[in-house]
């Protein structure tokens, strides 16, 4: 989600992120670069919304452990510090979850492409959150109209995830499946009922 509107050249540690990325301003640190990111479109905002509603709500309702969404940073080490528009730290790695952001790499990351986001979603992001293990990475392309599904392998290294009848299918989010249609349609279906469908309740 969002576009990169700039990258602060140079060598910078975590500790610079902290200091020159606005609270009210998103961002991530890959490899010493400080990329920052502008004010989404309404559209984005609108699909951000709606899966951090959605997801939100299934983990709280599987007590899975927490989700954040968009500027929490994730300090995988001094030099790289991604903030995904979503991200997932299951129960069992509560300890990484800190005041100020995730000491660690969590077990979920999500982003949301735009248009200028697209090298950084599909080649940096994913060389960063492969590198540093983060075991599941959901890339969600609204203009290709398409979810992918990336799993480190045993090698650690990710694969894209088959769709099964159509669907994503989560193994972060024990149970969590999403029907990609849902995400492209002028009006998302109602918040409440997409939850009983997915914990089976109709």
């Amino acid at each position: 989600m969002g576009t990169v509107a700039a990258a602060r050249s140079g060598v910078f540690t975590y500790d610079d992120f902290c200091a020159l990325v606005r609270d009210d301003q998103k961002g991530d640190l890959i490899d010493g670069m400080i990329y920052l990111t502008p004010t989404e479109s309404v559209a984005e905002n609108d699909l951000f919304t709606w899966l951090l509603v959605v997801i939100g709500l299934y983990v709280r309702k599987k007590k899975l452990g927490k989700i954040h969404g968009s500027r929490v940073a994730c300090r995988l080490d001094d030099k790289n510090a991604p903030e995904p528009d979503i991200l997932f730290v299951a129960e069992k790695n509560r300890d990484r979850l800190h005041r100020g952001g995730v000491e660690g790499p969590p077990d979920l990351a999500i982003e949301i492409v735009s248009p200028e986001s697209v090298e950084r979603d599909y080649d940096k992001k994913r060389r960063q959150y492969q590198r540093f293990k983060i075991p599941e990475y959901w890339i969600i392309d609204e203009h290709e109209r398409k979810v992918i599904v990336l799993r480190l392998d045993a090698r650690g290294k990710y694969r894209e995830a088959a769709p099964r009848k159509g669907m994503c299918y989560s193994q972060a989010l024990e149970g969590f499946w999403l029907d990609p249609n849902w995400l492209w349609q002028d009006l998302f279906p109602d918040e409440l009922e997409t939850l009983k469908r997915l914990l089976g309740e109709r």
